[in-house]
């Protein structure tokens, strides 16, 4: 076992999931009657555990014998699902919060466009529990989610602008992509760029904060 790899980022990993599952969980109970707030509380809690089926068996692959190849697999699967339920309610964040009407053309495209991640995720081809999975099928089932990503950032971008706390949240939004871009693509000749999910987490860990103080400031 490579030690000093594996304790940092166990730490980080651990880290993380307390500070998103626990942060969900706050930003639900402060709602009170808030539905932003209450979406924001969601969508949180909703990313913290479902990456939890990811990064648990990950920080025990470091330090338990076994193969955890198969946990590994159905934890990508579980995320990819819920990460795309993440951005479904960060739509309607946006729509509520900027009292825009109920029914966007741009909600309805973003439910079309993560039936279809959901629905690509749930094909066997991905072979998920395989070490050798297609690299082609994790681009197939990523263009969706990709589209996704940059309407959440012009969205955001225009809608948000005089937001204080939230008026970021594209920028965060439009890094994790970044990194996470280059990780689908290369990490499987480059084992190193899967490095960059890192700094992919810590987006996520600003883009919580961002929902914390618009809660507190809502």
């Amino acid at each position: 076992m490579k030690l000093m790899p594996a304790l940092p980022e166990s730490i980080f990993d651990i880290f993380y999931l307390c500070f998103a599952i626990i942060s969900g969980f706050l930003l639900l109970k402060k709602a009170a009657g808030r539905k932003n707030v209450k979406l924001m509380g969601a969508a949180t809690l909703i990313l913290g555990c479902g990456d939890a089926f990811h990064l648990v068996p990950r920080v025990l692959a470091y330090w338990l014998s076994g193969d955890f190849t198969a946990a590994l697999g159905i934890g990508k699967l579980v995320t990819s699902i819920t990460m795309t339920v993440f951005y479904l309610l960060l739509e309607y964040v946006r729509t509520d919060r900027y009292h825009k009407a109920q029914v966007q053309v741009s909600t309805i495209i973003i439910w079309v466009l993560a039936a279809a991640r959901i629905a690509l995720c749930a094909f066997p081809q991905n072979a998920w529990t395989s070490v050798d999975s297609p690299v082609s099928r994790g681009i197939y089932r990523n263009i969706p989610f990709v589209i996704i990503g940059v309407m959440t950032v012009v969205l955001w971008l225009k809608d948000a602008k005089s937001d204080k706390p939230l008026r970021l949240l594209y920028i965060a939004v439009l890094l994790s992509f970044a990194f996470y871009i280059p990780v689908v693509l290369l990490a499987h000749k480059i084992p190193l760029m899967g490095m960059l999910m890192l700094p992919k987490t810590v987006m996520y860990i600003w883009v919580i904060c961002m929902f914390k103080k618009a809660a507190r400031t809502n």
